[in-house]
């Protein structure tokens, strides 16, 4: 299952860039936040999970709907910039970030020997990868935007764990952000051209799995698994993203795969496994 969830991950990106062809980036972001919100909230209801606004979540709920905005606003143009390698690459190392601003804001987050190895090797790999310039589509300005969305993603993330909205249900959590999103990126998008392109049966179909099964569906999976295994468990599958995410850019897409976006995924990868594996406690006999 949580080798399913990081493939869902992977392809999700491989999913927006075939869509960008149908659609303007900012408007599929939008419509992709606004018609997940259904299934979601059915999903929680069917299970019973307890969504409040009223429970002192409020303000940071919608302070990571707009975190959430930004993120999904670069990372769609970021698509339509450059290869969903290089994206996949870049995007995942959220982890990183993370490791860094918890060892400052967060208690019982502190930087060791082992996090620091894996921060340096998933630095350089990142350096690797926005100085490759050979085969495929290559933008600083996508690889700019695409480390952009990875930092929003990492304040998501610290504001979960350190605000008062760690009090709320996960489906709550990602209601506000696709409510508040949907809320902002729609009227946004039409400051950013066409909100159709050549939209095709198939694109729409593409659209329709990306909301149903990689959103409402990978991220109902992702709670489920989060409820009934241990978090550090669950995250350490995290370097597997961007290694689906650049399979995924090869075989559906055709990306060319250079050499240098291959080391760079090999060298990111191991430092998130680094940054995120805890060794479990010893028993005292």
């Amino acid at each position: 299952m949580l080798v399913l969830q990081a493939s869902l991950l992977g392809l999700n990106q491989v999913l927006i860039k075939m869509v960008n062809a149908g659609l303007q980036p900012v408007f599929q972001a939008g419509l992709r936040s606004a018609c997940a919100i259904l299934p979601i909230l059915l999903f929680a209801l069917i299970t019973r999970k307890k969504l409040s606004v009223t429970d002192g979540t409020l303000k940071m709920g919608l302070l990571c709907g707009v975190m959430f905005s930004f993120e999904f606003l670069v990372l769609f143009i970021a698509l339509d910039l450059t290869s969903v390698a290089r994206v996949s690459v870049l995007f995942y190392t959220m982890p990183v970030w993370f490791t860094v601003a918890a060892h400052f804001l967060l208690p019982n987050e502190a930087m060791t020997t082992r996090r620091m190895i894996g921060l340096v090797l998933a630095v350089s790999g990142v350096a690797v990868a926005m100085l490759d310039k050979q085969g495929g589509t290559a933008s600083l300005a996508g690889d700019l935007l695409a480390l952009a969305a990875s930092l929003c993603w990492t304040v998501i993330a610290l504001l979960v764990r350190g605000s008062a909205l760690k009090k709320a249900e996960p489906e709550m959590q990602l209601l506000y952000q696709l409510s508040v999103s949907a809320l902002i990126l729609l009227p946004v998008s039409l400051l950013f051209g066409d909100l159709v392109r050549e939209m095709t049966t198939q694109l729409a179909l593409v659209f329709a799995f990306q909301v149903l099964v990689v959103l409402a569906f990978g991220f109902s999976l992702w709670f489920w698994l989060l409820s009934i295994y241990p978090a550090a468990a669950t995250t350490s599958f995290s370097f597997l993203a961007p290694v689906f995410g650049v399979f995924f850019g090869w075989w559906i897409l055709d990306e060319q795969l250079t050499s240098a976006i291959v080391a760079a995924l090999v060298v990111v990868c191991s430092g998130i496994v680094l940054i995120t594996y805890k060794p479990k406690p010893q028993k005292v006999s």
